[in-house]
């Protein structure tokens, strides 16, 4: 008899342990978004001291709107380099995307500002010189050669859907930059929508959310006055067109 009961009680906590994560993940646990990124997916200029990622930034909107769990990896002034370097070895990356069910990506915006004020500084007030050197500085950042190792790396851990965010002009329609942004954004963005097609056809999956297009005609709502960064407007619609791209917007 006692050995009946020890039997049946084995059989039972067999049966909890194998049926109770299941039950956990299907009944009660969000989805997860995980946000990469700079200083846009963080909120910078949101708050007031900087030092936390602000609860009004596209990650945490998305998350209110699509019921999701938010885990925010935004570091303010990153570029593609310092992403894939940490996507390669840091493990709190790699864990974070590795249990994601939707991941959003929004690098590059500071390899580009770094490679236009060089640009600027170095040519004078020559504009055929600005645009070659402009050039050479943004082939010299491998921004777009970053971008397709970050989702390689980021596919090898997970096949979650990834949203690429493309680069919204970050100028003023008043500000002298802001023409140089609409005569240059097009091409650059051009790359990353092919980029995107690109491993999308490979990987699947890989998505993109047009920045420049949701932010083209709005920037005084959308753009911080004297700033590049988004408004809570802006960061908004940023949200809009991440869920839209995940089809959560519905």
């Amino acid at each position: 008899m006692k050995k009946l009961v020890k039997l049946l009680i084995l059989i039972l906590v067999a049966g909890l342990l194998f049926t109770t994560p299941a039950v956990a993940k299907g009944g009660n646990a969000k989805e997860s978004l995980v946000s990469l990124g700079d200083s846009i997916p963080y909120g910078y200029n949101l708050n007031q001291h900087n030092k936390t990622t602000s609860k009004d930034a596209f990650p945490y909107l998305m998350g209110d709107t699509g019921d999701l769990r938010v885990r925010n990896l935004g570091v303010p002034g990153w570029t593609t380099s310092e992403l894939l370097a940490s996507m390669q070895s840091d493990q709190k990356y790699r864990q974070a995307v590795r249990h994601a069910d939707y991941i959003t990506l929004t690098i590059g915006n500071n390899d580009l500002l770094q490679a236009l004020q060089a640009a600027q500084a170095e040519s004078g007030s020559d504009p055929l010189l600005f645009m070659a050197i402009l050039q050479q500085k943004i082939s010299d950042s491998n921004v777009f050669g970053n971008i397709g190792k970050i989702i390689k790396e980021a596919r090898s851990l997970s096949d979650a859907p990834i949203v690429i965010f493309n680069v919204y002009n970050p100028f003023q329609a008043d500000d002298p930059s802001h023409d140089i942004g609409s005569l240059v954004l097009p091409g650059i963005n051009k790359n990353i929508a092919d980029l995107t097609a690109g491993y999308n056809a490979r990987y699947g999956n890989i998505l993109l959310a047009d920045a420049y297009a949701a932010f083209d005609q709005s920037q005084q709502s959308y753009v911080i006055p004297g700033d590049i960064h988004p408004t809570i407007e802006g960061q908004i619609k940023l949200a809009e067109i991440g869920l839209d791209a995940l089809g959560l917007n519905e």
